[in-house]
């Protein structure tokens, strides 16, 4: 995340699925490069995750990096 503009938005997304898919977040700050690192992980459908991931996708200078993998 370099454009922090976008930190509220982000939050109200999260809070949305956060009953539904999101299991965990964690937050990594690289202050001296002004970026940070945002990890979730999440359970559910491909089309679940997909949408959550298009939501982010689209805020202002955020970018979404996805693996996924079946358990």
């Amino acid at each position: 995340m370099q454009d922090k503009t976008s930190l509220p938005e982000f939050n109200s997304i999260l809070n949305t699925h956060s009953d539904d898919i999101v299991i965990g977040r964690q937050g990594i700050p690289l202050r001296d490069r002004n970026f940070s690192i945002i990890s979730l992980v999440l359970e559910g459908t491909t089309d679940d995750i997909s949408s959550l991931t298009g939501k982010i996708g689209r805020l202002k200078g955020l970018q979404v990096k996805s693996v996924l993998t079946k358990i």
